[in-house]
C-alpha cells in the first residue's frame, strides 16, 4: 500500500483543554473518511477514543487513544489525548511519537490554561503546531476575537489558513483556493488572509522572498508556496489556524486535506534526540529515512493492560522496519525478545499486521520486558534511550492504608501495573513518615487511580493527607563525646569516641562526609566503619524529630580503645551516642519541602489569589498578564500549606483557575512549627 511509504504518513497528537470537543472531532474524522458508519457520542459512551469503562463513566478521556485512518492516499496516525489538567502528562508523553501537535480550542471558551501549557511544551520540544478552532457554529462564538487573542498570546505567526462563513455553517479556504465550502468569510477577506499567510511562509526562503517582491504573489507557483509553507511550519515560523465544527461537519473535509497535504511527514519532521547508553558518544539524532531495511529503532510511548491480550506497548518506529517474528533488543538487555503480534490501533479495535515501517506507529503485545520509554533496537552492542521528557512531577499525595489486610499480596502488583500505564503516577514508601503514599498530578488523578484499584483489582484503601517529609540538619558546629562501657562477666564492651560536626554546603553531592582525623592510633582503623555505621543509623532515623538527616560533616578526632574489650558493636554504640549529643548542641534545624507554584486564572481574581497565597507562607516571584483577561502567578510555597489547594482554588475562582506545582528546594522551617514537630516526636517517644 502507498501509505506504508514514510512520506505518506502523518503522525498527529490532538491536544487541548477538556471540553473543547477533541473526541467528537475524532468521531467526525472517522465518519468522514468512511472508517465508521455512524458517529458515536461522549454522552452515549460509544466513541472510538473513550472506550474504557472509567472513561464512559466520567465522560472524559483519561488516557491517550491511537486511531489510524486513510485519506487522499495518506495514512494518518491520530492520537486523541486527555484534556483534564490532572492527565496532561499522558499528552506530553506522546509528543516524541509525532511530527505535529494539533491544538484544539473551543470557539466560545477561548484559550484555557491547559491549552497554554501544551502549546508551551510543544514549542520547547520544537514540534510544529496547528491550531484547530472547534465549535465555530456555537451561537456565542467570536471567531474574529479569538484569532486576535490567539495572536496576542501565542504570537503573530498564528495565521488563519481558512475562515468561517455563514456564522460557522461553512469554511472558506484562503491558502489554496481549491477546497472552500462556499460563502463569504465572517470576518477579514480571502485576499488579505491569503496574502498574510503567503508573506509569513516565504520569510524562511530569501530567494523566494526576493521573487515575491519582484513579481508579487501571482508570480509564485503553488509548488513554491507549498514548500515554503511546510518549511515555515517545521521551523515554527508559521502556526496555521483552521476552523471546524465537529458537530455539523463544517470544515472537516478541508481539515482532512490539510492533514494529508500540508502537515509534515516523518521525512519532513524535526529529528528525535536519543542518548547512547552503550559504546561511545552521548547524543545521537535520528531522522526517519526511506530505508526500510535499516537497523530498527523504535520507542514505546504508551503502555496498556488488556485483560485478554495482556500488556500492550504502543510504539513509534524511528528507523527500519519491525516484522512479526523479528528478534529485537530492549534497552540495554543482552537477551533478545521475539515479536509475536504487531497491531494497528483504532481505539479499542485492533488490526493485526505483519510489519510496521519507518515513521509509523503500531503496538506490540505480550512482551513482559516492554515498559514506558523502552527502546527496541536491532543490536546487542549498542543501545539508545530517547531523551527524557519534561513530564510534570507528581506532587499531590495521599497516604493510603489497606482496609482489608488480606489484600497486601496483591496491592503492590496492582499499583505497579497502574504505574506502568501512567508516567505521572508513583507509589512511594516515605521512610521519614513511615507512610505509603500515592502521588499524582491532582485530586482527580488519584481519585481515578483509587477507582481502578477497587473496580479492576478489588482493593479498597483508606486515605488521608500525607505527613510532611521534613529533613533534619544543623546550623552550627559542635562536639560530642560518649564512652560505651559494659561488663557482664567474661569479655566486656568498650569504646570511646570524640567527634565534631559542622554543616556542609547546600549543593554538596552526598549531603554527608565522614572523616577520620585521629592520630597516634587512639582508635584503630578497623573500628572506623563501625563508628560510621552508628552515625548513619542516626542519619536515617533522625536525632531530634524522627526525620532523615543530611548536610552534615562528621570528623572523629579522638577516642580510646581496650585491647580485650573493644569490639565493633561498642564503637557503633559510642559513635551513635556521640553523634546525637553533638547534633543537639549544633543548633538542629528542620527543613521542609518548598514547591514552585504556577496559578492561572481570570485576572479579576488576582488580588484574592495573591492574598490567599500570603496566608500560606508563599512568596510571589512573578505575575504576568496573558492576553487581556488572564493572569499567571508564580510563587514558591511550603508543600505542607498546599495539601488542599485544589479545592481552595476552585472556591476562590469558581472553578475557572488551574495550577501546577513542582519541587523547588528545601527551606528552614519556622521556629514555632519546628518546636511543634519536635514536641510531637518527643511525646510519641514517651508513649512508646
Amino acid at each position: 500500500m502507498a501509505v506504508r511509504v514514510p512520506a505518506n504518513f502523518r503522525n498527529i497528537c490532538l491536544v487541548g483543554n477538556s471540553g473543547c470537543g477533541k473526541t467528537t472531532l475524532v468521531e467526525r474524522l472517522l465518519f468522514a473518511t468512511g472508517v465508521t458508519q455512524r458517529m458515536g457520542s461522549v454522552e452515549e459512551g460509544n466513541t472510538a477514543s473513550d472506550w474504557s469503562d472509567d472513561e464512559k463513566h466520567h465522560k472524559h478521556s483519561l488516557r491517550p487513544s491511537t486511531l489510524f485512518f486513510e485519506h487522499e492516499h495518506h495514512g494518518v496516525n491520530l492520537i486523541d489525548t486527555p484534556g483534564l489538567a490532572d492527565f496532561i502528562g499522558h499528552a506530553i508523553a506522546c509528543f516524541p511519537a509525532v511530527e505535529t501537535v494539533a491544538v484544539c480550542i473551543d470557539a466560545h471558551r477561548g484559550i484555557e490554561s491547559t491549552t497554554r501549557r501544551l502549546m508551551s511544551v510543544s514549542a520547547e520540544r520544537n514540534l510544529p503546531r496547528v491550531i484547530i478552532v472547534n465549535k465555530i457554529d456555537d451561537a456565542n462564538a467570536d471567531c474574529e476575537g479569538l484569532v486576535e487573542q490567539i495572536r496576542e498570546v501565542f504570537g503573530s505567526e498564528c495565521l488563519p489558513i481558512n475562515l468561517p462563513a455563514g456564522n460557522g455553517e461553512s469554511v472558506v479556504d484562503v491558502f489554496e483556493h481549491e477546497h472552500s465550502e462556499g460563502g463569504e468569510p465572517d470576518f477579514s477577506s480571502v485576499e488579505d488572509a491569503h496574502q498574510q499567510i503567503i508573506e509569513q511562509a516565504i520569510e524562511v526562503d530569501e530567494e523566494l522572498m526576493a521573487e515575491y517582491l519582484e513579481k508579487g504573489a501571482a508570480g509564485l507557483s503553488p509548488k513554491q508556496t507549498m514548500k515554503a509553507f511546510r518549511r515555515a511550519l517545521c521551523e515554527s515560523h508559521l502556526i496555521p489556524v483552521c476552523f471546524v465544527s465537529a458537530r455539523s461537519g463544517a470544515g472537516v473535509a478541508q481539515l482532512l486535506h490539510i492533514f494529508a497535504t500540508l502537515l509534515p511527514s516523518p521525512l519532513d519532521g524535526n529529528p528525535r534526540t536519543f542518548l547512547k547508553t552503550v559504546g561511545e558518544g552521548d547524543e545521537t539524532e535520528f531522522h526517519p529515512g526511506n530505508e526500510p531495511d535499516a537497523p530498527v529503532l523504535a520507542h514505546v510511548f504508551k503502555i496498556e493492560s488488556d485483560p485478554f491480550v495482556g500488556k500492550i506497548g504502543v510504539f513509534r518506529v524511528h528507523q527500519g522496519t519491525l516484522h512479526t517474528k523479528s528478534e529485537v533488543y530492549i534497552d540495554d538487555l543482552k537477551k533478545s525478545v521475539r515479536i509475536g503480534h504487531l497491531l494497528k490501533r483504532r481505539g479499542k479495535e485492533q488490526m493485526e499486521v505483519h510489519e510496521i515501517g519507518p515513521g509509523d506507529i503500531g503496538a506490540v503485545a505480550k512482551i513482559d520486558e516492554i515498559h514506558f520509554g523502552a527502546t527496541m533496537h536491532a543490536s546487542s552492542d549498542e543501545s539508545y534511550k530517547i531523551k527524557p521528557l519534561p513530564l510534570p512531577r507528581p506532587m499531590f499525595g495521599l497516604s493510603v492504608e489497606l482496609k482489608n489486610h488480606k489484600d497486601e499480596a496483591k496491592f503492590a502488583p496492582a499499583v505497579h501495573k497502574l504505574e506502568a500505564e501512567d508516567p505521572c503516577f508513583k507509589l512511594e514508601r516515605v521512610a521519614a513518615t513511615k507512610q505509603t503514599v500515592l502521588r499524582g498530578l491532582g485530586e482527580l488523578h488519584l481519585r481515578i487511580v483509587l477507582e481502578r484499584l477497587k473496580n479492576n483489582f478489588g482493593i479498597e484503601v483508606e486515605t488521608a493527607p500525607p505527613k510532611i517529609a521534613y529533613k533534619e540538619t544543623i546550623g552550627g558546629k559542635a562536639e560530642g563525646h560518649h564512652r560505651h562501657k559494659k561488663q557482664s562477666g567474661g569479655s566486656g564492651e568498650f569504646g570511646e569516641v570524640y567527634l565534631r560536626v559542622e554543616p556542609l554546603p547546600t549543593d554538596h553531592d552526598d549531603g554527608f562526609e565522614f572523616v577520620n582525623a585521629t592520630v597516634g592510633g587512639s582508635i584503630p582503623k578497623q573500628f572506623m566503619p563501625a563508628i560510621e555505621k552508628g552515625i548513619r543509623q542516626v542519619l536515617g532515623e533522625g536525632a531530634v524529630a524522627g526525620y532523615p538527616m543530611g548536610g552534615i560533616k562528621v570528623e572523629v578526632y579522638d577516642g580510646k580503645y581496650h585491647a580485650v574489650d573493644s569490639k565493633e558493636i561498642a564503637f557503633l554504640k559510642a559513635g551513635r551516642r556521640a553523634f546525637i549529643e553533638a547534633i543537639k548542641k549544633a543548633r538542629p534545624l528542620l527543613l521542609e519541602p518548598h514547591v514552585m507554584l504556577e496559578v492561572t486564572a481570570p485576572s479579576q481574581y488576582m488580588g484574592d489569589l495573591t492574598g490567599d497565597l500570603s496566608t500560606k507562607r508563599a512568596r510571589v516571584q512573578d505575575t504576568e498578564m496573558i492576553g487581556s483577561d488572564v493572569c499567571m502567578i508564580r510563587a514558591t510555597a511550603p508543600l505542607g500549606e498546599l495539601q488542599n489547594y485544589s479545592n481552595q482554588l476552585k472556591s476562590i475562582t469558581g472553578g475557572s483557575g488551574a495550577f501546577t506545582m513542582d519541587y523547588d528546594h528545601d527551606e528552614q522551617t519556622p521556629a514555632h512549627i519546628q518546636q511543634e514537630v519536635i514536641a510531637a516526636f518527643e511525646g510519641h517517644k514517651d508513649e512508646d
